[in-house]
């Protein structure tokens, strides 16, 4: 990831994830509406992407949780932040044909242009630039 003296853009959505479970059906309620703007496609994306990052925050990470979510300069480029309080890294691929669980990373790196963690000094950031099309 490239560095730059500039801000990162203002998040179109910033939350505060402090549920004792993810609150999945109304942030993907909130994402609708709030990128309404979205092709179909594009907002299916990004509800899978938002759903996957915020479940393994709930699963693997610790408190706080946060949820960032911007479009950025780049034409057509949604980027999807997720922090939790754990500095354990995500494991890519883990899972069994016969699981039913352990897919979400792998759903996430088919569906995003590219994607990765940040590590902070508490805890980590979960990131996944994905297309979006209008």
């Amino acid at each position: 990831m490239e560095s730059s003296d500039e801000p990162p853009p203002r998040p179109d959505v910033a939350l505060e994830l402090h549920e004792p479970t993810p609150p999945l059906a109304s942030l993907r309620h909130l994402l609708s509406e709030v990128f309404d703007d979205l092709a179909e496609e594009s907002l299916e994306d990004l509800h899978l992407v938002v759903t996957e990052l915020v479940s393994n925050a709930y699963d693997h990470g610790l408190h706080p949780r946060h949820l960032r979510l911007r479009r950025l300069p780049a034409p057509a480029l949604l980027r999807v932040e997720v922090d939790d309080g754990s500095s354990d890294q995500p494991v890519l691929g883990r899972s069994r044909i016969d699981d039913t669980r352990g897919r979400g990373l792998i759903i996430v790196d088919k569906i995003a242009r590219d994607w990765g963690v940040i590590g902070r000094t508490t805890g980590k950031t979960v990131w996944a630039d994905l297309s979006s099309q209008t």
